[in-house]
């Protein structure tokens, strides 16, 4: 991350800070991992500790179907429910000690506002368009962006339309992007595949010097909780730091490539504690004259490996719908099916976006994922 300042600050931080009209503003400290990790200072108009009251917790534990996953599984994303909700939206398909991973298809934008209090969220867009709005300004989004959201974070989704679908995590851990791509110093590296000008941070708002009663809903422990503030969150008129949401888009992830096939770790964007997230994007393929594009046959034996299909025409299998999430549990050999090796030979380049979540525990699966399986995904590559 890039250190980013936005509206007004003071000079020294911990210091008194007061309005034009002698009113003291009050500083948040907003990070994670203890003061340890990465933090941003906030400046608010209001208290931001000034809750009315709180509600009864409910329970949002999603229902395990699979405990123990050793079949490859084909999950028809495009058959999962849309809710109006925002919330409730959110089918949670697998899971692990280390990360949730589903999909949201809301048609409506939620009249209350949302904090994760214990996972960073990364929300994919598949379809659909609108703004972020957060309590450190707003980010528009719409087809192929990442927006990161630290866990903390306050914020509504103003969707433009009914028609939104999001691959969505919840991660118990950070989302950063990839070490090996940073210097000691935080910085980017030139053969990273994308660099700080592509990370688009918010965009400052005039801040909301409103009192009454605010619904926050809280999410931790598997519980979302009603919460009625005295003020309204955005009520921040300045901050800067290293902890914020932020947005990506697949588009702007530049391919590594070779004369023979890369393998998976070219295509990383962001990591996390157990987990990787990586971005296939259109690319040209290997040059070596006798180079077989088509990934080779490998068994993964230390992760799981899910690949959610989001854009283009997808050269290792002989049939695959948008929307669909294909799962290849460690340790059970998986590859491209009969044909598509012979078809791949010497073809120059491809058009596909997919995003892949590697975890490095094993996946539960969901009753929700079970519902809108195909039985028939697990023999597919099976010869006539």
């Amino acid at each position: 991350m890039r250190y980013v300042q936005l509206g007004k600050i003071p000079p020294k931080r911990h210091t008194v800070f007061k309005s034009e009209d002698g009113q003291f503003y009050y500083e948040q400290l907003f990070g994670t991992e203890g003061f340890h990790g990465i933090a941003s200072l906030l400046y608010h108009t209001h208290r931001p500790t000034q809750i009315k009251s709180i509600g009864e917790a409910k329970d949002v534990t999603p229902k395990i179907a699979v405990e123990k996953n050793v079949t490859p599984r084909m999950i028809k994303g495009a058959k999962v429910t849309a809710e109006d909700d925002f919330l409730e939206s959110r089918k949670v398909l697998m899971l692990n000690n280390d990360l949730k991973m589903g999909l949201a298809k809301p048609k409506k934008s939620p009249d209350y506002f949302y904090k994760n209090a214990e996972c960073d969220e990364l929300f994919f867009v598949h379809a659909g368009k609108g703004i972020l709005k957060t309590m450190l300004g707003n980010i528009e989004f719409s087809v192929g962006d990442y927006l990161i959201i630290p866990r903390g974070t306050i914020y509504q989704l103003e969707l433009e339309s009914e028609d939104n679908v999001f691959l969505f995590i919840e991660a118990h851990s950070p989302i950063y992007t990839p070490k090996r791509y940073r210097n000691e110093f935080g910085q980017l590296l030139e053969h990273s595949p994308f660099c700080e000008r592509d990370i688009v941070p918010p965009t400052f708002v005039e801040p909301k010097n409103e009192k009454g009663d605010f619904l926050f809903k809280v999410k931790k422990e598997n519980q979302i909780t009603d919460f009625i503030y005295a003020t309204h969150p955005f009520d921040v008129v300045g901050w800067d730091g290293y902890f914020y949401p932020y947005k990506f888009n697949i588009k702007n992830f530049e391919p590594i490539t070779g004369r023979i096939h890369q393998p998976p770790p070219v295509h990383q964007n962001f990591e996390a504690h157990n987990f990787v997230v990586c971005s296939f994007v259109a690319r040209m393929y290997d040059y070596h004259p006798q180079a077989i594009p088509a990934p080779y046959n490998h068994s993964n034996i230390d992760s799981d490996e899910v690949l959610f299909y989001t854009e283009g025409d997808f050269m290792s299998r002989n049939h695959v719908d948008l929307m669909d999430f294909s799962l290849h549990p460690g340790g059970i050999v998986h590859g491209p099916h009969p044909g598509a090796m012979e078809r791949s030979i010497g073809k120059k380049s491809t058009d596909e976006y997919a995003v892949m979540v590697d975890p490095f525990r094993p996946f539960k699966l969901t009753e929700e994922a079970i519902k809108v399986e195909d039985p028939s995904y697990k023999t597919s590559w099976l010869e006539d």
